[in-house]
Order: structure tokens, then C-alpha cells, then sequence
């Protein structure tokens, strides 16, 4: 489990936060990075265009499990567009760092909640 990792790293890995299906979501992102086929789940509580909670399923590297516990963290009481202004570099940032072999760990997480902002957004639009 040591390449290097920071103790926020390890941290997060060994007690993920905010792990596990969030019933009453209302935003959901799936990311998966082909390269190495570590897989994440984020799932949003969106209310009032601020995240509300969040929570995740992670199926990858101590890094993916990492930065998937961070980033619910990270995002819990922003708006929508302070979390869609976050960068993989912040959540690298954040985590102390990561070694440039588990970079796409921190490009997965955004990924994620990229995607789960932009379809919130998409079905409320249509709705609307």
C-alpha cells in the first residue's frame, strides 16, 4: 500500500468518509478510467444548486478509495459551481499529493462529479 502515499492519503483508505448508497440522490456521476478499470460512483443530494451530501462507491487503488472519501468531503455545502471549478491538481493538492502513477485517481473523482453536476443540471432544465 506504499507508494509513497501522504497520511491524508492513507487516512481517508483505511476510514473512508461518506461510503455507501445515497437513497434520496438526486445526482449520480459514474467514472471509470480504462486504463487501469478502477470505477467510481458519485452519488449528490442537490438542494437549492448547493450539495447538500454526498456519497460514493469505489471499486479501485488505495489512491481512487482516497480521493473518492476526500472529494464528498470537498464538496458537501458548495454550489454547484464551486464544485464544478474544482480540478484534479486541487484534489491532488488536498490530499497532500499523489505519486504521478495514481494521478488519474484525483482526474477520476472530478469525472465523476462532473458528470453527476451536469446531468442534475440537464434534468432540471427539462423539467423546468
Amino acid at each position: 500500500m506504499s507508494e509513497s502515499y501522504s497520511e491524508i492519503v492513507l487516512d481517508h483508505a483505511q476510514h473512508p468518509r461518506n461510503r455507501g448508497i445515497l437513497d434520496d440522490a438526486n445526482a449520480k456521476g459514474y467514472q471509470m478510467n480504462p486504463v487501469c478499470g478502477d470505477t467510481l460512483v458519485l452519488m449528490l443530494r442537490i438542494e437549492d444548486d448547493r450539495i447538500a451530501e454526498a456519497r460514493f462507491q469505489t471499486e479501485g487503488c488505495t489512491a481512487s478509495l482516497a480521493t473518492s472519501s476526500l472529494i464528498t468531503e470537498m464538496v458537501t455545502g458548495k454550489t454547484l459551481d464551486e464544485a464544478m471549478a474544482l480540478t484534479h491538481e486541487d484534489v491532488s493538492e488536498e490530499v497532500g499529493g499523489l505519486p504521478a502513477s495514481k494521478l488519474h485517481s484525483a482526474a477520476l473523482v472530478i469525472g465523476a462529479l462532473q458528470r453527476a453536476i451536469n446531468g442534475y443540471k440537464q434534468s432540471a432544465a427539462a423539467t423546468a
